[in-house]
C-alpha cells in the first residue's frame, strides 16, 4: 500500500477513514525575532546564494558605516587589477507586490523605495574608488510565503533588483524616494556582468 507523500512545501495529508483527506498540520511555532530582523537574514541568504553561483567572496565591513557588504570577483580577465570588489547595501520591503515587466496590464518597470537622505547621499557619492550597488527585496508579507522546499529545489520568494545611485540627487528634505527598475534583477549573471564592467574601469 502507498503511503502518503508530503506535498509540496513540507505539509502532508493523510487519507481519512471516510476516504477523504485530513486538515493540513498546524502552521510552526515560528520565534519571536522581529518580522524586519527575519525579512534582513532573508536577503543576506539571497546574497550570499547569489555570491556563491558567481564565484564572488563575501565580506562584511566591521563597524559597519553605512554598507551592509563587500563583494568581491577575481578573474584573469580585470585590467583594473586581478580581484575588483564593490560595496553592496541591501534594504527589503514587503510594501511592493512583484509584478515583472509584460506580466500584464498591471506591471511597472520600477518601484519607488524611501532613503534617508543621509544613506542616499552616501549612495550617490562620485567619483568613487570602490562602487556601491543598492539591492532591494521584495519579500512576502507573512512568513509562511517565504520559503518553498522540495526534493530538487529551494525556492526563496520573491526577487532581488539592483541599482546604482551614482549621482542621484537629493530632493526631499529628510527623505528621497528613488525608483528601483525591475529590469535589474540580481542574481548570479548579473552579479558577474558588474564585476566586468568594474573589473575594465567601469560603472556597475
Amino acid at each position: 500500500m502507498a503511503l502518503p507523500q508530503p506535498e509540496f512545501g513540507g505539509i502532508s495529508r493523510a487519507p481519512s477513514h471516510a476516504g477523504g483527506l485530513l486538515p493540513e498540520r498546524a502552521a510552526p511555532v515560528r520565534g519571536g525575532l522581529a518580522t524586519t530582523a527575519c525579512m534582513e537574514t532573508l536577503q543576506v541568504a539571497y546574497l550570499h546564494a547569489v555570491a556563491a553561483a558567481a564565484g564572488c567572496s563575501l565580506s562584511q565591513p566591521f563597524p559597519d558605516n553605512g554598507i551592509d557588504w563587500h563583494v568581491s570577483h577575481s578573474s584573469p580577465g580585470h585590467t583594473v587589477d586581478d580581484e575588483v570588489t564593490i560595496k553592496v547595501q541591501l534594504k527589503s520591503t514587503y510594501q511592493v507586490a512583484p509584478r515583472p515587466p509584460g506580466a500584464g496590464a498591471d506591471s511597472f518597470a520600477d518601484f519607488p523605495l524611501t532613503l534617508h537622505n543621509d544613506h542616499l547621499v552616501k549612495l550617490a557619492r562620485t567619483p568613487v574608488s570602490v562602487h556601491k550597488i543598492l539591492v532591494v527585496m521584495l519579500v512576502p508579507r507573512t512568513q509562511d510565503d517565504w520559503l518553498r522546499a522540495s526534493h530538487d529545489r529551494l525556492d526563496l520568494r520573491h526577487c532581488c533588483y539592483w541599482t546604482n545611485l551614482a549621482g542621484h540627487p537629493v530632493t526631499g528634505r529628510h527623505r528621497t524616494t528613488v525608483r528601483i527598475p525591475t529590469s535589474r534583477i540580481f542574481d548570479d549573471r548579473a552579479l558577474c556582468e558588474i564585476m566586468t564592467r568594474v573589473g575594465v574601469g567601469g560603472r556597475p
